[in-house]
């Protein structure tokens, strides 16, 4: 179900790892009722931080990047997953077609794009690249630098369907989450599957849906093991109508702050967790170029520098955002603070690897200029914990950790697309 990797973590199990081992047969079977309920997004990547007595996911991506980070003994398992996830979708498939971001000079990105090809190839379709950047207007082979190439097309928009030419696709994959928003060359495609569907890309998604879904089932999830839900759930608030530049509905932030600020201050007295508790401030809707703000007290908002405010609201519009309760992470690699990043396909955990930026403190986000990637690798089966043995005993298998509380976060999100599904049938 979940691969068994090495990671950088290898102090003895804490209480919470120790119950969800423990739990490994409740949990299995209570993912697969869900799955006969509801149906995964197609792939999906899981920001998770692990603060030791807490393990949380801070970010849910439906239209994962990164791909080429991944190790090449994870690709079977991408490869199976991407033969069940097809398989379900469109039996008969032949032809995919891929839609990649229009960052044709970003040859890391398309490092990633060469990757899902050959994954999808792998997996026994035939797989073609098309660009709906209007400057690409013949195919364009780029040059990658492991020595690969990937070859961008431009896309052909028939009536009801969209291809290349002499190229026709049942089933089309956006590795694009529209943050610019929806081009019309994408809409009304009634013949082809297309994955993720437009209502999971950011011109209509909301974080606070996801976490407010993601919030009721570690409800659910906590009930099952027995454990408080805020040991595996950020508390979070949503506050509308701010703008940092011209400072418009500050205080209106700041009592959202302030709020998650004293909830998070009193489940540490509860704990007896000697932190300091901190929020993280973002778009709620994902916006792409607007920072991402660390709070350790409100009345911080009030000392911003003029960069700061500029970063945060580059535009004067009123952007929705996110305060969102800040999860320390104490995992390190190479001497840089780390967090992992949990791939999944279907409802298959695929991979992952850490994101690591010797730049950052612990209660900072790692998504900024100076962040490089490490790879998972994986362990020996001599070395897996043994399910009832004593903190400590056996090496932990940290990856299973993350790769509950992703496939959680993936459930939250399979309920966030059927709540937004613009098509969804109502019955009375």
């Amino acid at each position: 179900m979940v691969p068994h990797l090495v990671t950088a973590l290898t102090g003895p199990i804490n209480e919470l790892e120790q119950r969800v081992l423990d739990s490994m047969p409740a949990i299995e079977r209570w993912f697969r009722l869900e799955w006969m309920e509801h149906t995964p997004p197609f792939y999906t990547s899981v920001d998770v931080r692990n603060a030791g007595f807490k393990l949380a996911p801070v970010d849910t991506n439906m239209f994962p990047r990164g791909w080429n980070n991944l190790t090449r003994e994870m690709l079977p398992l991408a490869v199976q997953a991407a033969q069940a996830a097809i398989e379900k979708i469109c039996p008969e498939a032949r032809n995919l077609l891929v839609i990649p971001e229009n960052h044709s000079r970003n040859t890391f990105y398309l490092s990633n794009v060469a990757q899902l090809v050959h994954i999808f190839q792998m997996a026994g379709l035939n797989v073609r690249v098309g660009s709906i950047d209007p400057a690409i207007k013949s195919p364009k082979k780029i040059a990658l630098p492991n020595g690969e190439s990937v070859c961008l097309e431009p896309v052909v928009r028939g009536k009801r369907r969209l291809g290349l030419k002499n190229f026709d696709p049942c089933t089309i994959l956006l590795n694009n989450d529209l943050s610019a928003g929806v081009p019309g060359i994408l809409e009304d495609l009634h013949e082809q599957y297309l994955l993720p569907p437009l209502h999971a890309a950011w011109p209509s998604r909301r974080m606070s849906n996801h976490f407010h879904s993601y919030e009721e089932l570690s409800k659910r999830f906590g009930k099952l093991l027995g454990i408080d839900p805020w040991l595996v759930n950020p508390m979070y608030a949503r506050a509308e109508g701010v703008n940092f530049g011209s400072k418009k509905g500050m205080d209106v932030l700041a009592s959202h702050v302030d709020t998650v600020l004293t909830k998070v201050r009193r489940k540490y007295k509860e704990y007896g967790i000697n932190e300091k508790a901190f929020v993280i401030v973002k778009p709620d809707n994902g916006a792409a170029g607007v920072g991402v703000l660390t709070v350790r007290d409100v009345k911080d908002l009030d000392t911003l520098d003029p960069k700061t405010r500029s970063m945060m609201s580059p535009t004067a519009e009123f952007e929705p955002l996110i305060v969102q309760e800040g999860v320390l992470t104490n995992e390190r690699v190479h001497d840089g603070v780390a967090e992992p990043v949990v791939y999944m396909m279907d409802r298959y955990v695929v991979g992952g690897f850490y994101r690591v930026h010797a730049g950052r403190s612990p209660d900072e986000s790692l998504a900024s200029p100076g962040v490089s990637f490490v790879p998972l690798a994986f362990s020996e089966s001599a070395h897996l914990p043994q399910p009832g043995a004593k903190p400590g005993a056996s090496a932990p298998n940290r990856f299973y950790m993350y790769g509950v509380v992703a496939r959680l976060a993936m459930v939250a999100a399979s309920y966030e697309l059927e709540a937004t599904n613009p098509d969804a049938e109502v019955y009375e």
